[in-house]
């Protein structure tokens, strides 16, 4: 029997990925050249997530109810992030989505993703994948999905709760067909 390692947090990146897609006829290279990861590296993440049941069999269609169940109760702690040093970088959490901003205290720094290339400075937050800052500003849509996705890696309640119901409308109002 082969041995299945525990999830990675590119598998969290990859997943959210597929959920833009608006079919299920994508393939690994789309996925690896849409996340500037490699198509082996694609492979290997799409059997794990399989593997924890949040991939169906097909290998194509996420489990959406518990993708967002594992979002909430599981990546804050298997993947936890720990905001440090100001960097310039593309904004994440709620620096980068307007709707949250009334959550965050006039007192409470930007977060970003380190990125020389990035419109902002802000307290750095390693992103679930290095090549994530690169592939999120080339989709707009999916790098809101990852803010929100940071938002339950680093907030508090309140804040993750709404981060929680914005993820909720927007993968459950989409499905992938």
């Amino acid at each position: 029997m082969r041995k299945h390692n525990g999830m990675r947090p590119q598998d969290v990146v990859v997943l959210l990925r597929i959920l833009t897609f608006s079919t299920t006829t994508w393939q690994g290279k789309d996925l690896a050249a849409s996340l500037l990861i490699s198509p082996a590296e694609i492979s290997d993440a799409l059997r794990r997530c399989q593997y924890a049941r949040l991939l169906q069999a097909d290998g194509r269609t996420v489990q959406q109810q518990a993708l967002l169940w594992f979002l909430l109760h599981g990546l804050p702690y298997a993947f936890p992030a720990h905001p440090h040093d100001y960097v310039q970088g593309l904004p994440t959490a709620w620096s980068a989505l307007p709707e949250l901003s009334r959550l965050r205290s006039s007192s409470e720094p930007a977060y970003v993703w380190p990125d020389p290339e990035g419109p902002a400075w802000g307290l750095s937050v390693s992103p679930l994948y290095p090549t994530t800052p690169s592939a999120a500003r080339l989709d707009a849509g999916w790098h809101e999905l990852l803010a929100l996705v940071d938002v339950l890696r680093l907030g508090t309640l309140p804040q993750r709760e709404a981060a929680y119901e914005l993820l909720s409308q927007r993968l459950l109002s989409h499905p992938v067909q």
